[in-house]
């Protein structure tokens, strides 16, 4: 959960920045850096563990300088360590760069600038970045935005930057590209701000401008100005964030649920931080103390869980039977207990909670420890009674969740199954070197596939302005994205206060079909995988009775676009991570729906974050 700061203007830069990352330390414990320029050089002080130990070394080593870049970094690539800590700097050090995201392209890159005699300091994949635009440099661009926008042009994934040079140390230059993480221009008196999230920087300013994807801004301390990364001028709207806690919080967003959303592409790359080597392509879960020996004799793995976490255990069922050949049970947390199930000390009972402290999941989990079963929970909240009852855990790093609709919390802790899936692969010998390879290749494009599906939010928006009079919906979908119709049909449920049902496509036959009629839209997940044709066959099923049909679709599929009256098209996706990318509209077309309807989005009548009574 990384955090940037950068400032520039008439004041001593450090202890700016390094108040401001204190805003942000959530964010991200392992390390933290801060750099500052001045009189042409760049000074640099980081530290590991957390922020407490960078102040005392820039209290015993001081920073001078009124312009200055800083970071709370979890690590992706490389372990906890000083020189794995940003800022990096590049070679011949003149340029500086803080970063939160993935380059998944990182060991190309890295390979070409070694070819041409580029010495790496660090295990990142963030040092790649200063080390191309130094590169770029060194091809005649003299100018640091100009050299920014080509080295970026090169990167792959989602990424929130932010870059300092001796060459123009007049300004600073930042970049978001997908969604990463938010960037936040603070506009002061002489003085300019950068920040990943608006509470670092709200005690020195309100007025703020927010980079869209693919947008570039050059800060100097009396003007900033935005562009595209193609180089087109934006007139950027400055915002003015009201002076309270919940409006701050919030930032640009009308409710945390639309906010929540929207972070997904940052809190499914913090989920992955530190816990997957991108260069052996090795999963490593320390929390949930897992050996050898116990992942060879484990005979199956029993889920259990309620609501949205539910539906999160069904997708993870596919991943751990398809990566590690064990079976997997998953189970309401609720009914669990009162069936006496069958248990012993070489199966594993998984609760996915968000708080942690849901009553029927942790009755399940006191039922599998009394009957001598390994213990494992997926938790948000850290210190909660789930994870502390577990003999081990996997934290989903998804932040704070305040509106009571589980968004990301529910996608974190898909990620968090593939990961543990991964891992329990590796341990019995069920994946193979290149299969390995390709599952740990295909995560580290998922933020930015996520931040992909995020740009569908105006056709969605639009799409709800079609729907929200209706009063039944039905969900379909097939394999792996069936749990996914139930998930949209969940959310459409919980907040809008619409009648709506999730099935497996293949059942709309056995009853479902009866319903079907012109006052019943049908959203069918159809995107181009092993079980397209029979998804266009259930489309075809529900056209013929006079169903409005809604499609989520792959870019590019001519095809359905004659069998379906609306599409809502996504980026292709690997078929195992696709529900991922696929819940993303789901999402945003209950929000707009509830929002249209003049429902209370964060806090639906009748239900609560954390059910802790039976």
């Amino acid at each position: 959960m990384c955090g940037i700061v950068a400032y520039i203007g008439g004041q001593e830069a450090a202890p700016i920045v390094i108040d401001g990352l204190g805003r942000l330390e959530y964010r991200g414990y392992d390390s933290a850096g801060v750099a500052v320029l001045r009189d042409g050089k760049i000074d640099i002080r980081r530290d590991v563990g957390k922020l407490v130990n960078l102040r005392s070394k820039v209290a015993a080593q001081p920073l001078a300088g009124q312009i200055g870049i800083g970071h709370t970094r979890w690590a992706t690539h490389g372990a906890p360590a000083e020189h794995n800590a940003h800022p990096h700097i590049s070679m011949g050090g003149a340029f500086v760069v803080v970063h939160n995201g993935i380059v998944e392209n990182y060991l190309e890159l890295k390979e070409e600038l070694r070819a041409q005699g580029v010495a790496f300091q660090s295990e990142t994949d963030t040092e790649v970045i200063v080390q191309l635009i130094e590169h770029v440099t060194r091809q005649g661009v003299t100018d640091l935005t100009e050299a920014t926008r080509q080295a970026v042009a090169r990167l792959r994934g989602a990424h929130a930057i932010v870059v300092m040079s001796v060459m123009q140390p007049d300004r600073l230059v930042t970049v978001r590209i997908g969604n990463a993480g938010g960037v936040a221009l603070g506009l002061g008196d002489g003085e300019m701000y950068i920040a990943s999230d608006i509470p670092a920087i709200l005690e020195y300013t309100r007025r703020m401008v927010f980079l869209e994807s693919r947008q570039m801004a050059t800060v100097c301390r009396n003007s900033f100005s935005v562009q595209t990364l193609d180089g087109v001028p934006v007139d950027a709207e400055i915002h003015t964030i009201p002076y309270d806690p919940i409006s701050a919080v919030k930032g640009e967003y009308k409710h945390f649920m639309q906010k929540e959303i929207f972070e997904q592409p940052r809190s499914i790359t913090d989920t992955i931080r530190g816990r997957v080597d991108f260069e052996t392509f090795a999963v490593n879960l320390p929390d949930l103390k897992l050996t050898q020996a116990q992942a060879r004799r484990l005979q199956r793995v029993v889920t259990v869980a309620c609501g949205t976490s539910y539906y999160s255990g069904l997708v993870g069922k596919f991943f751990i039977e398809h990566m590690a050949r064990l079976h997997v049970e998953v189970d309401y947390g609720s009914e669990y207990r009162y069936r006496d199930p069958i248990l012993n000390e070489d199966i594993a009972v998984l609760a996915i909670t968000q708080s942690g402290e849901t009553v029927d999941t942790l009755a399940a989990l006191e039922e599998a420890r009394h009957k001598h079963a390994i213990v494992w929970s997926i938790v948000n909240a850290i210190g909660s009674q789930a994870m502390r009852l577990a003999d081990g855990y996997i934290s989903m790093n998804a932040g704070p969740e305040i509106g009571v609709a589980s968004t990301k919390a529910f996608t974190t802790s898909i990620v968090d199954q593939y990961l543990l899936a991964l891992a329990l692969g590796q341990l019995r010998g069920t994946l193979s070197d290149a299969q390995r390879i390709a599952y740990v290749n295909d995560l580290a494009k998922l933020p930015d596939l996520v931040g992909r599906a995020l740009e569908s939010d105006k056709t969605v928006q639009e799409l709800a302005h079609h729907l929200y009079k209706f009063t039944n919906f039905l969900f379909l979908g097939r394999g792996i994205n069936y749990p996914i119709a139930l998930e949209g049909a969940l959310k459409l449920k919980e907040i809008s206060y619409i009648h709506a049902e999730g099935y497996p496509a293949g059942e709309m036959k056995h009853g479902p079909i009866a319903l079907i009629d012109e006052q019943m839209p049908v959203l069918a997940i159809a995107q181009q995988d092993s079980l397209y044709e029979k998804m266009i066959s259930q489309i075809e099923q529900a056209k013929a009775r006079g169903g409005i049909v809604i499609a989520l679709a792959t870019e590019g599929d001519t095809l359905i676009a004659s069998k379906a009256d609306y599409v809502i098209y996504l980026p292709a996706a690997p078929e195992l991570l696709s529900p991922v990318v696929n819940v993303v509209p789901l999402q945003l077309l209950a929000y707009h729906i509830a929002a249209l309807r003049g429902a209370d989005v964060d806090q639906p009548r009748n239900l609560a974050k954390s059910v802790t009574v039976e």
